[in-house]
């Protein structure tokens, strides 16, 4: 608060020689508290959003949009967000929801703290899995696991579907999906503790359907350390994740009609370990389940350019 007393010309005409004049501003110091989630879409609606029953927790970091839309930051229903600090680029809309403390508004957008980070890239030669792995029919699919085996990292061309009651265990390492979707549904499992999951292609995106189970580690050292997934940065034409209509209902369309994205979606009610940081640049997480996810991970961290929370999770 600076105050200053100034001289009046026209004062002295009036008997008022001097005018009191006060100037109030506030600075904001933004990074000082550690980042735990970040939407980096700089326009659009709900770049973060959380509706219905959702909750986030994070009350030892901060909670970020860089979306200049007066709804960067959106909140419905009987949504609750708990963090240290939260901070729209933009404006926020949220009256129904309880975010606490309340979101500030105009902060400067941050940069992408991992746009310099190197990113794997797809191997030319595909992983064949064995016919163990894909026992029963695959319905024309590359990658369809079906049994209980232990895969090897490399470039999964088409991408991996795991399904019926497959359970399946990674070995550590980097699990590229090149051109297609990691797929895991019905009463299938997927763990692994030092596993590292990469996207590319137009038709790459993730889903973890409801009756799934899911413990997943990011890698300790390597290209992918501390990341649990990532994607290639840009994307052209992304093509949906195919849905089994007759268990699956579609995603919720992304607040504000935003362009289209990868989309990775969890689902399952039993993803409680998912340790490490999610790297979506060019991706929309979306998480709709009715249970926790993440709540038994030491850390989880999210850089998405959207990201949107329904339900109950």
């Amino acid at each position: 608060v600076i105050e200053e007393t100034v001289p009046s010309i026209m004062g002295k005409l009036l008997s008022l020689p001097s005018t009191t004049l006060i100037v109030r501003a506030t600075g904001q110091l933004v990074g000082s508290v550690r980042l735990c989630l970040l939407a980096l879409d700089p326009s659009a609606k709900g770049a973060f959003d959380v509706e219905k029953k959702a909750q986030v927790t994070a009350e030892g970091c901060s909670l970020y949009s860089n979306s200049s839309s007066p709804s960067g930051i959106q909140g419905k229903d009987s949504a609750t967000v708990r963090a240290l600090s939260i901070c729209s680029a933009g404006g926020f809309d949220g009256s129904k929801a309880l975010f606490t403390p309340a979101p500030i508004t105009d902060c400067a957008p941050i940069g992408d703290p991992l746009r310099d980070r190197p990113l794997p890239q797809a191997g030319i030669d595909c992983v064949i899995l064995s016919p163990s792995a894909q026992a029963g029919p695959t319905g024309g699919a590359s990658n369809v696991v079906t049994g209980s085996v232990t895969l090897d990292p490399g470039t999964y061309c088409g991408g991996l579907k795991v399904t019926g009651t497959a359970s399946v265990t990674l070995r550590p390492g980097i699990y590229v999906m090149k051109d297609g979707p990691l797929i895991v549904d019905k009463r299938a499992s997927l763990s692994g503790q030092g596993v590292g999951l990469f996207f590319t292609g137009d038709k790459g995106g993730m889903r973890f359907d409801k009756d799934t189970t899911i413990s997943l580690t990011a890698p300790t050292s390597g290209l992918m350390a501390g990341l649990l997934m990532a994607e290639s940065r840009t994307v052209s034409n992304p093509v949906p994740v195919p849905i089994d209509s007759a268990v699956t209902p579609p995603p919720p369309p992304p607040p504000g009609g935003a362009k289209a994205m990868r989309e990775y979606r969890i689902i399952s009610d039993n993803a409680r370990t998912m340790l490490g940081t999610i790297y979506l640049p060019a991706g929309r997480l979306i998480i709709d389940s009715s249970r926790p996810v993440a709540d038994q991970s030491a850390y989880t961290v999210i850089v998405a350019r959207q990201i949107n929370l329904y339900e109950g999770p």
